[in-house]
């Protein structure tokens, strides 16, 4: 039970403001940040709010919340905090995303948040003491939380570039004494070879199990979409989840940890490696490299030919990759002494990016 905490409405705690226009037409260099329906999305030279901020969407995505630590601009598709009524804002920012705020959408058709309907939600709200200790606990899980992501970013930094280094720029150890030589993608060390991408990695398709059966959905199988993608290296989690019984119903199989997926239809190119045993849908393929070609070997190689990928889509729906388009792929392939090489010192930094984007997901929890 919660005790001595108020019955209220949304409207008794805080006052709800719509934001600002502001064409990026014109917007002006500056240090003030812009903030849209999915947070900070540019800058500019003058302030429309003054700082601590709290600020949701209005329009466009729906039910994300943004704490901003200086004066900002907040756009006209989001409402802000305009008045705290005397409570702590980092306890209302935390506060209004146990609100749901996505399912409260008041426009019809197009998805939208009423301020007047929601200063009139019904809320509990506890003494301004127990918001600041309640604050004060979840700011430091935070502040762990973006420390961790620091590092995440700085580790998949290093390994993009040390592959660039090796594999793009040929800087690799002994490169000193290695003997240049004519290809069709240019010159390479003579030991390595141009290659269809099929030639480093299996390319496998992936299924959907019928989704109107409730006996295939809800198990213990982690099921890949492209909405799952992250933009770290792995995927820890999953929006769906089939059974063994669906998994036999569909064409998907049950891919091994560090598979690498890639989103093949709509959002084209986005790879990641799985952090779990999971299946995936059919607007994905799965990668697994050839001959003992490490996954890290080829994640990175797929990612450094991403643009490629994006221009060579076609659909009249929607853009999408097929089998071929790998097949069409040409790449720079090493030797495997090399390959090899590179795998043992990307293990332990890949470790490392797992653990703490798994550390991450359980804060966030």
């Amino acid at each position: 039970m919660v005790f001595n905490w108020k019955d209220c409405t949304l409207g008794d705690v805080i006052t709800l403001q719509r934001g600002f226009d502001l064409p990026s037409s014109k917007r002006q260099d500056g240090k003030v940040p812009v903030v849209s329906s999915s947070g900070i999305s540019g800058y500019h030279n003058v302030a429309k709010v003054k700082a601590p901020g709290v600020v949701t969407g209005r329009y466009g995505t729906l039910g994300e919340v943004f704490h901003i630590d200086q004066d900002f601009w907040p756009l006209n598709t989001t409402l802000y905090v305009k008045n705290f009524k005397d409570n702590d804002h980092k306890f209302i920012s935390y506060f209004l995303k146990t609100l749901n705020l996505a399912h409260q959408n008041t426009a019809g058709a197009v998805p939208g948040l009423n301020r007047n309907a929601l200063h009139l939600l019904p809320v509990k709200i506890p003494s301004l003491p127990t918001q600041k200790k309640i604050a004060a606990i979840l700011s430091a899980y935070d502040d762990l939380i973006e420390n961790n992501t620091r590092h995440i970013k700085i580790l998949e930094e290093m390994a993009e570039t040390l592959y660039h280094e090796w594999f793009v720029k040929f800087r690799f150890p002994g490169h000193e004494h290695t003997k240049m030589v004519d290809s069709e993608l240019g010159l390479i060390p003579e030991s390595w070879e141009v290659a269809s991408f099929t030639d480093i990695a299996d390319i496998l398709s992936g299924g959907t199990p019928k989704t109107k059966i409730l006996e295939y959905w809800n198990g213990n199988i982690p099921f890949f979409t492209p909405k799952d993608a992250p933009d770290n290296f792995y995927v820890t989690e999953t929006e769906k989840s089939i059974t063994e019984i669906g998994l036999s119903k569909c064409n998907s199989k049950l891919y091994p940890k560090n598979i690498v997926f890639i989103t093949a239809r709509g959002t084209v190119g986005k790879a990641v490696m799985a952090a779990v045993d999971m299946a995936m849908n059919q607007s994905c393929f799965a990668l697994r490299g050839k001959d003992e070609i490490n996954q890290y070997f080829v994640l990175l190689t797929i990612k450094n030919h991403v643009q490629h990928l994006q221009k060579a889509a076609s659909g009249a729906t929607f853009d999408a990759i097929i089998i071929d388009t790998f097949r069409r792929l040409l790449v720079i392939k090493p030797d495997i002494l090399l390959i090899n090489t590179f795998g043992h010192l990307m293990s332990p930094m890949f470790d490392l990016v797992l653990n703490l984007i798994q550390k991450n997901s359980n804060l966030r929890r």
